[in-house]
């Protein structure tokens, strides 16, 4: 049940977007559901709300936004604020990443708690996420699918200058042998105090699934963190396929 704030929003994109309806729940956690919605064009769409904070939820977020300037001021104690600042936080890691090339639902715009992106799915079902299809998959369609996975975290690494911070067998989808890198929500710059931390996490859950699925570059995991981060093997490009030019911070993309 929405709240009448957020009612109010949801209608707001509606007429941003020029949406017809929404098509049903695509995904419902403890915090935050993804509907599928329609635009009058047909188009689809992955609208993500927000709209619960349990306590749990604000002491796991906090380590994300902590040492993150444009969020350190955050009152987490205010349920509207603090996800109103959580949903802008992922747009702009979404927009970052995919500016750069990285395969993530490409964003349209972010309005208070609610996320509007692309839809990643078939006739209305959305694409399924590793962890549901991982026994389904042969040792060679393992081995693609993660060169995929770490030729895209180099390019969030190299190119976007982030680290995911939640990188899993749950935060990807597969759909027609691509990959999708979604949940971005947490993904944190390289200068954020935990980074690095974050960064080995990531690469040990890499290790974890993929060398359980029988991919022998997976098994060593100071090897999967090497691959993902060797910024030698990517070309940065922007969106028109023209080599990124750093900004005053020296990253590519807006301000982070």
């Amino acid at each position: 049940m929405w709240d009448s704030q957020t009612l109010l929003a949801a209608y707001e994109v509606m007429r941003r977007l020029r949406l017809d309806r929404f098509a049903g729940v695509v995904s419902a956690g403890k915090e935050a559901r993804v509907y599928r919605a329609i635009g009058r064009d047909g188009r689809e769409y992955a609208v993500k709300i927000y709209l619960t904070a349990t306590a749990e939820f604000r002491k796991s977020i906090y380590k994300y936004l902590l040492g993150d300037p444009r969020f350190q001021h955050v009152d987490i104690s205010n349920t509207k604020k603090l996800f109103a600042a959580w949903a802008r936080k992922e747009f702009r890691n979404l927009k970052r990443m995919h500016e750069v090339g990285v395969s993530v639902p490409k964003p349209y715009m972010v309005y208070q708690n609610i996320i509007v992106m692309e839809f990643i799915g078939r006739e209305g079902l959305r694409a399924p996420l590793l962890h549901e299809i991982q026994n389904e998959l042969t040792r060679e369609e393992a081995r693609d699918i993660y060169d995929q996975v770490v030729d895209n975290y180099r390019r969030i690494y190299c190119c976007a200058k982030l680290v995911h911070a939640d990188m899993s067998e749950y935060n990807i989808m597969l759909l027609d042998d691509k990959i999708y890198i979604i949940d971005v929500a947490q993904a944190v710059s390289l200068e954020h105090p935990n980074a690095k931390d974050f960064l080995l996490n990531d690469a040990r859950n890499i290790s974890r699934f993929f060398s359980k699925l029988g991919v022998s570059d997976a098994n060593d995991v100071d090897n999967v963190l090497r691959e993902m981060t060797l910024c030698e093997e990517v070309n940065c490009l922007d969106a028109s396929g023209k080599r990124q030019e750093k900004n005053q911070t020296g990253v590519p993309g807006d301000n982070y």
